[in-house]
């Protein structure tokens, strides 16, 4: 079989993000420019299908279990005349937790914990934040994730789980990706030619 095709969209705004707050593990719903941006993502999706002669009826789509990227795929999936709800859902793909610095900006994490915040500027992939993730054990999921898929397949996901796939699948070096702004209301296209972006 060859490698599948993976129409990758982050999800919508959030107010945390629109704060620069740290997101994790916390179910924060989409503000309404992100619904807009979910909608707009659709839009993309259903024109790169059209380009692609795909039936995107035919295809899986699979969400991160939280919230924003399970409302982020109905409403997509409903700009594009397909059930909202049929989908599924995989906990590989929720977002990189941040422990103790969910709900924080950086520089309340910097106060918070300096020590932690320095190591973790030095080593952005390979350090975790207290009680969280790295990005390098992120990537070990997000590799068994796109491993275990059967074919091309549409995900709704993260802007971290975005970067450790980018990186799982050697489009990216891990000090790059580490700090690369993942767009919301785009698709990311990985293929056999790497990555495109469309928005």
């Amino acid at each position: 079989m060859s490698a599948p095709t993976i129409y990758y969209i982050r999800h919508g705004e959030t107010e945390w993000n629109a704060a620069g707050r740290f997101q994790g593990s916390q179910d924060i719903p989409l503000n309404d420019l992100g619904r807009i941006q979910a909608v707009k993502a659709g839009g993309i999706l259903a024109d790169l299908f059209s380009r692609d002669g795909r039936d995107p009826a035919a295809l899986p789509f699979v969400a991160s279990p939280l919230g924003r990227a399970r409302s982020t795929m109905e409403l997509m999936r409903g700009a594009i005349d397909l059930p909202p709800h049929d989908y599924t859902l995989d906990d590989r793909l929720r977002e990189i937790g941040f422990g103790h610095w969910e709900g924080l900006t950086q520089p309340q994490m910097e106060v918070a914990n300096p020590d932690a915040f320095a190591l973790r500027q030095a080593d952005k992939w390979g350090a975790a934040p207290p009680g969280g993730e790295s990005y390098a054990s992120v990537t070990l999921r997000m590799r068994d994730w796109y491993d275990s898929l059967v074919g091309d397949t549409v995900a709704v996901a993260h802007g971290g789980t975005a970067r450790a796939l980018m990186v799982a699948l050697g489009v990216s070096a891990p000090d790059s990706a580490a700090n690369l702004t993942i767009e919301q209301g785009a698709v990311y296209v990985f293929g056999e030619d790497g990555l495109a972006k469309y928005s």
